[in-house]
């Protein structure tokens, strides 16, 4: 249930004493009550352990549940193919994970590395190749500079390492760009950082998917003709392993990543000792066709091509909450080791280049020269492909981290449909992560998985992130002004500036080269992003308590009917026994129904106020329902109705595994099988929103509830309709 505001409070309580003047006393509700609301609650989810290969939960029978029963995260599935649809998914995917495991969940320093550092280790495999590309256009005279814009493209990576320690220290609970700018340059310059980074982190997905398919076809080029079929199918792979967990995904991508560091030093090292006999004289570079003569503009464009070695440097500031404790100082120390491989294997790469005389050709990476150079074609050429392949195919996993986590903050501020912000069973943001297969496959594939095609894409989205997180960041120490805030604010301001020289160049650079692709996606987001916010909104403003909206007539008085089940306030005997051949609903007369209805509340807003007092008009025994996601909503709920004027007997049930309508069903089902006579109406608020297009973006609980009960008798489910 969402927090109520101080004015809101005030509403409540006026409402609430409303309702004391129109209706019957609570002890009068709660004495008309035909059952026994209370059927006991949920054990603690730490004592709760899903079936093998099953997505039941064993439970203690919950009121007058038969022993043995289980119940479900989600609804459970109805036939042969929606059982074996289950089953499928959980030996995929696993078990649920209770909502305490998600401490458990966390990444210490050995894991976090790999996880979160892949995509900008493994941009060695492809940054420096990507620089060579444009120089090589110049021939021998355009690659004299690879040198000095390599060494420029390291200052900037050690500048903009130093300005996220920063980030993490002055934002020890997670500072993405998306929090850091919006919360010192405004929320629009926040949402256009996101935009950004969700755009860098789909490419993430598709370059890194392309490279280390490049590389599996440099060692086998029988397979290049099935380079779009490889590489989806490794974003599958992908999907599956991160709707896993955090912790799976960890342990799953830890050995390649680690391996690829091994492969790479120990290319390295190998080549400067075969250069070391020949007194690291450079060997001549190939002859290549001059198609441009050395300027300014082909320098930045290379400068700008071989930044992309340095993208998802800002992961790790992303995701300190992910780490164990204490966070923030795990974190700085995985980013500070991650920037210190990442500058020696870029530079180590670019010498052996200079001294090898290696220079980008179609069809085979400068990688695999190197590695042929230095190994033949024995075993080692073979751990070195398949290592870059692995961890180029993973790297991927770091978008997989951030991006659900950054569309779960949007979610939170009401600027992506709020579906987004629910945690799956591995407590993972699967909606997110389904999202992101979905939109990297798609780019993939349109680029036919060509590397080369998807690089100019690629330096806009990030580094338009980088210079607007940095800017946030000044800014953040301009106003605070603590210790040391002027050499924090010296780093973040240098790496600002380079960040956007790049961003400036690239988008300048490669705009016609696909840049343009990148720079509408951005301008979409934004319009998308404040057009959702703006629905939320008007949605938040209609629903808002307003005392001349609820308060009744005085000489209105609501209560339940004298004749009902009030004479029977005791709970009926439990049945075991077996049912009759009837279903029980052969009532013909209107006396012979005897009723309970059931609000479910999920807020107590204008819809939820509005459905409390359709059903209280109806004059049958009413019970409200509240599904908590954890202990504490459940204690900020009970406060709520207290402060109303507690008028309408209350029952709260705590969900262990984060469902909201299978709890509701499965309380449903037994209040069914305590009182199997009684006809229960369960009515929820529904939002309608003028335009269809609107409607996804708020839940559909009242379907899902008529599916998962349709096999029961005698229940009923209605809305109360609540249009905005």
């Amino acid at each position: 249930m969402a927090e109520l505001d101080e004015e809101q409070l005030c509403v409540l309580r006026g409402v609430g004493r409303a309702w004391g003047r129109v209706s019957v006393s609570p002890e009068e509700w709660r004495r008309a009550l035909p059952v026994d609301p209370d059927l006991g609650a949920f054990p603690p989810a730490a004592q709760l352990r899903p079936a093998r290969f099953g997505r039941l939960v064993p439970l203690p029978p919950l009121g007058v549940s038969l022993p043995g029963e289980q119940v479900d995260t989600e609804e459970q599935p109805r036939g042969r193919l929606g059982r074996a649809g289950a089953w499928a998914r959980r030996l995929v995917l696993g078990m649920p994970l209770r909502s305490s495991a998600l401490v458990s969940e966390r990444m210490r320093k050995l894991v976090a590395l790999p996880v979160l550092s892949a995509d900008a280790l493994s941009s060695v495999a492809y940054g420096p190749e990507a620089l060579l590309a444009v120089l090589v256009l110049a021939g021998t005279a355009g690659l004299a500079y690879s040198f000095p814009v390599s060494g420029a493209i390291v200052v900037l990576m050690l500048a903009v390492g130093l300005s996220y320690r920063q980030t993490i220290r002055a934002y020890p609970h997670g500072g993405g760009s998306y929090i850091v700018t919006g919360a010192n340059l405004g929320p629009v310059a926040g949402l256009v950082a996101a935009a950004g980074l969700m755009t860098d982190y789909v490419l993430t997905v598709a370059v890194s998917v392309a490279s280390g398919v490049a590389a599996i076809t440099s060692a086998l080029p029988s397979l290049a003709p099935d380079t779009v079929l490889i590489g989806v199918g490794v974003i599958v792979v992908l999907l599956a392993g991160n709707l896993r967990g955090v912790r799976q995904a960890g342990a799953l991508f830890a050995a390649p990543t680690y391996a690829f560091i091994v492969a790479m030093f120990a290319l390295i090292v190998s080549g400067l000792i075969h250069a070391a006999g020949q007194d690291y004289r450079p060997r001549p570079a190939p002859a290549v066709t001059v198609t441009e003569s050395v300027g300014l503009y082909l320098i930045m464009r290379a400068f700008s091509s071989g930044a992309t070695a340095m993208t998802g440097i800002e992961a790790i500031s992303n995701a300190v909450p992910a780490f164990k404790p204490v966070e923030w100082r795990q974190a700085r120390t995985t980013l500070t080791w991650m920037v210190g491989l990442l500058i020696a294997m870029f530079t180590g790469i670019i010498v052996m280049i200079h001294l090898a005389g290696v220079v980008p050709r179609g069809r085979e990476t400068v990688l695999s020269q190197l590695a042929h150079l230095s190994f033949g074609s024995g075993w080692m050429y073979v751990f070195v492909q398949a290592a870059t392949a692995a961890v180029l195919l993973l790297a991927a996993n770091t978008a997989y981290n951030d991006f659900p986590r950054v569309l779960s903050l949007l979610a939170r501020d009401d600027y992506a449909p709020r579906v987004f912000m629910r945690l799956g069973d591995r407590l993972a943001y699967s909606n997110g992560v389904v999202l992101l297969s979905a939109a990297a496959t798609l780019v993939y594939a349109a680029f036919d998985g060509q590397t080369a095609a998807l690089i100019p894409l690629y330096a806009v989205g990030v580094f338009l992130a980088f210079t607007l997180s940095q800017a946030g960041m000044v800014v953040h120490w301009w106003r605070l002004r603590d210790r040391h805030w002027r050499k924090s604010l010296l780093f973040n301001a240098l790496g600002g500036l380079l960040s956007a020289v790049v961003f400036i160049t690239a988008g300048i650079s490669k705009f016609t080269s696909g840049a343009w692709v990148a720079i509408i996606a951005v301008g979409l987001f934004l319009l998308l992003t404040l057009r959702i916010h703006h629905h939320y909104a008007t949605v938040r403003a209609s629903l808002r308590l307003r005392p001349h909206a609820v308060e009744l007539p005085a000489h209105t008085t609501v209560g339940p009917a004298t004749d009902s089940a009030t004479s029977d306030a005791s709970p009926a005997p439990r049945q075991h026994a077996a049912q009759p051949e009837t279903n029980g609903e052969n009532e013909e007369l209107p006396a012979e129904i005897r009723h309970l209805i059931i609000v479910a509340l999920a807020t107590l807003d204008l819809a939820g106020m509005r459905a409390l007092a359709y059903a209280a008009s109806l004059r049958q025994p009413v019970l409200a329902l509240h599904i908590s996601l954890t202990q504490q909503e459940a204690e900020r709920v009970r406060t709520y109705w207290t402060l109303w004027g507690d008028h309408l007997p209350l029952e709260i049930v705590v969900s262990p595994y984060r469902a909201t309508v299978a709890p509701l069903v499965h309380y449903i089902e037994a209040l069914h099988r305590q009182h199997p006579d009684l006809t229960l109406t369960v009515i929820l608020p529904e939002i309608i929103t003028r335009q269809r297009r609107h409607q996804l973006l708020h839940s559909r609980t009242a379907p899902r509830l008529r599916r998962a009960l349709r096999p029961l008798p005698k229940i009923v489910i209605t809305t109360v309709p609540f249009h905005v």
